[in-house]
């Protein structure tokens, strides 16, 4: 830096301290675009956080489901101690007598039979009334998402939280030798998200 002086016109002297420092605008540019590979980078980054975020996601619904089926399991086997305490035995029909649990696409008849019991809907169809309906010895814990069809209609069962019916066998109480079935009063199940569905260690169930 260096001094200067100047006189106005009044010949008074002013001091002052000028700058040898230039200010450019070059000085504030931008530094360089981003290059492809810094790019690549924080998109690997991104795609890495949404995958962990949809698993995350993914586990917890399948695990809010499964919470979801070991509730309605309870519900329904209560309803069923409440029918035999009534009616002296567990619903059962030639249906419920022969499934055997290690075949998933048998259930849907059973679980139909054992809708109308519980429910003391005996027609099968919620939307209809009838001089023929019971008690029904669910109650509130009967939710209208446990149903199927939706809309409800004709030929309604049980539906477990992933979709699959609820499996419901009387298999050993009918025949207490045989070799189908596990419990001496009923059997009854989820085959849950299971793959194959007759991997029963993936099952949520009553044995």
């Amino acid at each position: 830096m260096r001094n200067y002086n100047r006189h106005d016109f009044f010949g008074i002297r002013h001091f002052g301290i000028r700058s040898t420092f230039d200010i450019r605008a070059s000085s504030f540019r931008a530094g360089s675009a981003f290059t492809i590979l810094e790019l690549l980078v924080v998109m690997t980054i991104i795609i890495v956080l949404a995958g962990m975020i949809l698993a995350t996601s993914g586990y917890v619904q399948k695990k809010g489901a499964r919470s979801r089926a070991e509730a309605e399991i309870t519900a329904m086997s209560t309803a069923l101690e409440s029918y035999k305490a009534d009616n002296g035995i567990y619903p059962t029909n030639n249906d419920t007598n022969s499934l055997n649990p290690a075949n998933p696409l048998d259930y849907q008849n059973a679980c139909r039979y054992l809708y109308t019991q519980v429910s003391g809907d005996s027609d099968g169809d919620p939307t209809t009334s009838t001089a023929t309906d019971t008690k029904n010895y669910m109650g509130s814990a009967l939710k209208p998402n446990m149903l199927s069809p939706n809309p409800p209609g004709p030929n309604t069962y049980i539906c477990d939280p992933f979709g699959n019916s609820y499996g419901y066998s009387t298999a050993k109480a009918s025949n207490p030798d045989g070799s189908i079935g596990y419990n001496p009063t009923f059997d009854l199940w989820s085959t849950a998200n299971a793959n194959p569905p007759s991997d029963q260690t993936q099952w949520i169930k009553n044995w």
